[in-house]
């Protein structure tokens, strides 16, 4: 061979040479970045962002309910204050409050949701010159909270009810009021404090409209599946007795209307007016129709007649209801939040969860009744919840009985428009999703049961990492 084809042929395997040296650095940088690597552990994708998914009236109003809506969402979104002079507010605030109006705490992603990500009890606290103490437990970035003591102050006798974090004290509209604020860190030495976060109250009215029967009859489907993965589950109601609803599935009547209860953390509230009239006394302080008295009647901080949110007699129109009544009708026209489109992993992420069982309590869907308000009815709800309570274990039970929950009970959280919450479980005690679905897996003790959900967590655990990535995927795009 000539001296320059030896030449050429050294220069080529030389290039050669280079050219795999080269796709090995490349390679060596990019596994020590990671990229290639199998994913090993499972992560939240965290919240989406984009357009809110919810915040839109249902299909087939008419104008005049329309107009209701409009006008439930401006009263939803209005603050109150003590006697109503502080501009764009009405009067009835206090004399207790954990917050100054509906729509402060149920504002993710949009109004009828819950806690956003900054939160507003901070300006509430002191608005209007109040001199309020930020209480322990809350942080700017963290979720809007109520507290509730399990217990009375001796410990001896249940208590469970909501201690509102703050007062009208030192108000400019609340002169010559004077009262405190709980003690929430005796509270909390005792191991007496536990918390709430508002729910979001989306798709309302078609959980309304969910009839009896088709909660029930879920209840008694795929009753072997369920006994496998130690579930049981029933509605919130009492007896005539005062028994509890069977693990059985068989129903016992109300002392009142024999009818299944379904809205709060723990299904404690039969409707949504209820529901609104509630929040509106306990949550804000204002006294309504349906909750007419003063939680706290200290001389000097009533400033109202009771009570403070009526019935609008020399109105008319959209004008003529009170403020519970039109956050009832707000709520009741609300639509379910709506996912995101499918891709491949969420596709499969939905398959794995009806798989591992998930959907054994978190039911897809219902279909609701025949409703006086055509846009409600034969309406398939995509709620993701049975309705039903179901022991949790230690690790979420919060000490409080409401109704016929007990304090390790709680209703299926619905999943609709998880993808765009900051705060999870009852408490809001994470942001990960991950912690939140591990934290359902707790063992009972000599006063709580097992969580019925440790058989679908423990196999959750068993799963691939992708497996486990798609169904947080799948998740996400609720």
């Amino acid at each position: 061979m000539s001296q320059k084809a030896n030449t050429l042929r050294s220069s080529k395997l030389e290039s050669i040479s280079r050219f795999r040296f080269f796709l090995l650095s490349v390679f060596v940088v990019l596994f020590a970045k990671g990229i290639g690597k199998a994913q090993t552990v499972v992560s939240d994708p965290g919240a989406r962002t984009g357009p809110a998914g919810a915040g839109r009236a249902i299909a087939g109003l008419s104008d005049s309910q329309k107009a209701f809506f409009a006008a439930g969402l401006a009263q939803f979104v209005e603050n109150q204050s003590v006697t109503g002079t502080v501009a764009s507010t009405s009067a009835g605030l206090g004399p207790r409050f954990n917050g100054e109006g509906c729509g402060q705490c149920h504002s993710q992603p949009s109004f009828g949701g819950t806690s956003p990500a900054t939160n507003p009890q901070f300006a509430a606290a002191v608005d209007q010159g109040a001199t309020n103490t930020i209480p322990f437990f809350l942080t700017i970035g963290g979720p809007v909270r109520e507290a509730r003591f399990p217990l009375t102050a001796d410990g001896r006798q249940p208590d469970g009810s909501v201690h509102d974090l703050f007062t009208i004290t030192g108000r400019s509209d609340a002169k010559g009021c004077k009262i405190a604020q709980p003690d929430f860190q005796l509270a909390a030495n005792a191991g007496n404090l536990v918390f709430r976060i508002p729910t979001p109250v989306f798709g309302g009215g078609l959980i309304e409209s969910i009839t009896d029967s088709a909660i029930l009859s879920n209840m008694n489907a795929n009753r072997a599946a369920k006994q496998h993965m130690g579930i049981g589950g029933r509605p919130n109601y009492k007896d005539s007795r005062g028994g509890q609803g069977a693990v059985s599935g068989v129903p016992n009547t109300s002392g009142n209307d024999a009818t299944i209860t379904r809205f709060g953390w723990k299904a404690q509230n039969k409707s949504l007016a209820i529901f609104a009239g509630e929040a509106y006394n306990v949550e804000v302080g204002v006294t309504n129709e349906m909750f007419p008295n003063e939680r706290d009647e200290t001389p000097g901080c009533l400033f109202n007649g009771t009570p403070e949110d009526a019935t609008n007699f020399d109105q008319s129109g959209t004008n003529l209801p009170s403020d519970v009544e039109l956050f009832t009708i707000f709520m009741r026209f609300l639509d379910q939040p709506r996912p995101a489109p499918a891709t491949a992993s969420t596709t499969h992420g939905q398959q794995v969860f009806t798989q591992l069982g998930c959907a054994l309590c978190h039911t897809p869907s219902f279909t609701t009744g025949q409703s006086s308000v055509a846009g409600l009815s034969n309406v398939k709800v995509n709620l993701f919840s049975d309705l039903l309570l179901h022991h949790m274990g230690p690790r979420l039970a919060d000490g409080v009985s409401q109704g016929a929950a007990g304090g390790d009970e709680f209703r299926t959280a619905p999943l609709w428009g998880l993808g765009q919450r900051i705060f999870f479980l009852h408490d809001g005690r994470t942001t990960d999703l991950v912690k939140a679905v591990l934290s359902h897996q707790s063992v009972g003790n000599s006063q709580t049961a097992d969580s019925e959900a440790n058989g679908v967590i423990e196999t959750f655990k068993r799963l691939t990492v992708q497996d486990q990535q798609d169904l947080l995927n799948f998740l996400r795009s609720l």
